[in-house]
């Protein structure tokens, strides 16, 4: 009876050591995937911009209260930061970008992003860069879109 005992209670050990292990791999897939689905959000968004214009690619992807912090300005927010999208020309140049990295809360509904940006003139021949940072908040659709978005000019060149 003791040796049966002995052997549960190993057995035992065995099993609850093995689900912790596995539990924390799969919740680390799991970051991984919530941080590459926002990853992919953003990027999407570059192309977009690429594809379709800064103001359609911004009109798509900032929510409803979103605000932008752009040198020199007060934050623009909500309806406000959606009218000044609508004024932006943006058939002088493109924008791209590229998310360098993704980080999402636990909960699963809000992360950033952050990453290198140029600006391309169509008119003259010149190059601008800079950093960004964009906070994201998942919408009810599953959809990714930005709540608040900075820009940090001067970069100099491409890294």
């Amino acid at each position: 009876m003791v040796k049966y005992v002995t052997v549960l209670i190993i057995i035992t050990n065995v099993l609850i050591n093995s689900s912790c292990e596995f539990s924390k791999k799969n919740s680390g897939d799991v970051a991984f995937s919530k941080n590459e689905s926002l990853l992919k959000a953003d990027n999407d968004f570059s192309l977009l911009s690429a594809e379709k214009g800064l103001r359609k690619a911004y009109l798509e992807n900032i929510d409803s209260n979103g605000v932008l912090l752009r040198p020199n300005q007060m934050p623009i927010a909500g309806a406000d930061a959606v009218d000044f999208i609508i004024g932006l020309k943006d058939t002088g140049y493109s924008m791209l970008w590229k998310p360098l990295n993704a980080v999402v809360a636990a909960s699963g509904d809000m992360g950033y992003t952050y990453g290198v940006y140029k600006i391309k003139s169509s008119v003259i021949d010149t190059t601008l860069y800079g950093t960004y940072v964009s906070i994201w908040k998942k919408q009810a659709d599953g959809k990714w879109k930005f709540v608040l978005q900075s820009n940090n000019e001067g970069l100099g060149k491409e890294e």
